[in-house]
């Protein structure tokens, strides 16, 4: 039992750029208008779509789990790194660590699945109009829905367990903001090859596959908007895609940046900043993204704020 208690420690000392304290103050204000951005942001696309009965579509429906997700990701990790930034002490509990890596991975997992999903909807939309109704009925959309969450939160669990079961031998100090399966492993005292050959096969199943369909499922997009005879039709599904497009590079770019390059000391502060990047700022611009390129959101959020303004008076 006392070898136990010195392998894991009551509390971790999250390092993120202590050593460059002039920092501080940036990252500071960086992290705090994001996370506002991003609360502000995906709570009015989740309001807007809920209430805008032109929005209840599988479109919407994916995006509302999309903002959903994105909320609760950013708060697995944003408050906690606020804190740290402004004391002097920058601690986190172990359960405190062992809760944020389970939900941050969970749902960052899950939204591997649910934008390769939203691809599918794409698809389908574009290249089978006519049976996008029968096809992407609410059953279907709701179990897509269900086992990208399911299969996320499922992946969670396993790495999250293979992760803490690594001895630490009272090592505790961790060379980034938040705590996260790579920088967990720095810290293991035993051979990590076995745990990092799993995590490279998971982030495969999660990153590269769903990207290579997404990929597929776009070539196809592409041929059907180019078959459009209307100027107008294209230049329509080509808004809708290139919201969809941009979301996707954004956050696979560095999540595979992150998980599938092979661990290096000279570039720790580089992985520090692209996890920042799919951690927190990418939830923060997936709302600008799809409003700014949407015009049907655009309508919506116009229609909510005059009926807010008619029931004022």
């Amino acid at each position: 039992m006392s070898k136990v208690n010195e392998s894991i420690p009551l509390e971790f000392i999250l390092l993120g750029f202590s050593d460059r304290p002039w920092l501080e103050l940036p990252l500071f204000v960086v992290f705090l208008v994001s996370y506002i951005l991003t609360i502000f942001g995906n709570l009015g696309i989740i309001l807007v779509s809920r209430l805008d009965s032109k929005l209840h579509t599988p479109m919407y429906f994916f995006l509302t789990n999309l903002s959903l997700l994105d909320l609760c990701y950013t708060t697995s990790t944003v408050p906690q790194m606020l804190v740290n930034i402004c004391s002097t002490r920058k601690v986190i509990s172990y359960g405190g660590c062992v809760a944020q890596l389970f939900i941050f991975l969970a749902l960052g997992s899950t939204e591997c699945l649910l934008l390769a999903v939203m691809s599918l909807d794409r698809f389908v939309a574009i290249c089978r109009p006519l049976h996008y109704s029968v096809i992407m009925h609410q059953k279907l959309c709701l179990q897509l829905a269900a086992a990208s969450w399911i299969s996320g939160f499922s992946n969670s669990v396993l790495q999250s367990t293979w992760t803490l079961q690594m001895p630490l031998c009272g090592h505790k100090e961790v060379d980034h903001f938040f705590c996260e399966v790579p920088a967990l492993l720095k810290l293991s005292c035993a051979d990590t090859t076995a745990n990092e050959a799993e995590l490279f096969f998971i982030s495969v199943l999660f990153l590269l596959i769903p990207v290579i369909l997404i990929l597929i499922s776009y070539a196809f997009i592409a041929q059907a908007v180019l078959r459009i005879q209307s100027a107008e039709g294209r230049r329509k599904a080509f808004g809708t895609c290139g919201s969809h497009l941009l979301v996707v590079s954004l956050f696979y770019g560095t999540a595979i940046y992150m998980y599938l390059q092979p661990p290096s000391p000279a570039s720790k502060d580089r992985g520090k900043m692209v996890s920042l990047f799919y951690g927190i700022i990418t939830p923060m611009l997936n709302p600008l993204i799809y409003t700014l390129r949407n015009k049907d959101v655009k309508g919506a959020f116009k229609r909510l704020v005059a009926r807010v303004c008619l029931i004022k008076k």
